[in-house]
């Protein structure tokens, strides 16, 4: 029997396979264990899978946006820079970050005094709360 040929992301075999013209001759897999979500917002294709090693992973149109394992390395970096490059940050705006990692990251500086996340796809604010929650944690803090 011949092997199906996988031409966008997707699971095949119980592995997730990212396959994208944005990286040609190349793929990344992650062996999946179950998927938690799937739907599509008016904006995007949006997946939620729990993974074999990588925890909870989140997906949109085909492309890993973030795993529990990793996501640290980018929500901390593009939130503490520039919180700790200027003497006060009280008010701040993020814009995108609808999964809330960057939120999280910001809330834990004492100086700020409120922020606000705009992201246009209420889908992945909302899956990101349920399913995503060690992300969205910022969303509770009251000066969120």
């Amino acid at each position: 029997m011949a092997e199906k040929e996988l031409t966008e992301a997707g699971v095949v075999g119980g592995w997730y396979l990212e396959i994208n013209d944005q990286w040609p001759g190349q793929a990344m897999g992650i062996k999946v264990k179950s998927k938690l979500f799937e739907g599509k917002s008016d904006y995007q294709d949006v997946r939620v899978f729990e993974t074999e090693t990588y925890g909870k992973m989140m997906t949109l149109d085909g492309v890993i946006q973030s795993t529990q394992r990793d996501e640290f390395s980018y929500h901390e970096m593009i939130a503490h820079l520039p919180l700790f490059s200027h003497p006060n940050p009280e008010h701040i705006c993020v814009i995108g970050g609808g999964d809330g990692g960057v939120l999280r990251e910001v809330m834990k500086h004492p100086s700020v005094k409120s922020a606000i996340l705009c992201d246009i796809d209420a889908v992945v604010i909302e899956q990101s709360k349920v399913h995503l929650k060690h992300l969205a944690c910022g969303f509770e803090d009251p000066r969120a």
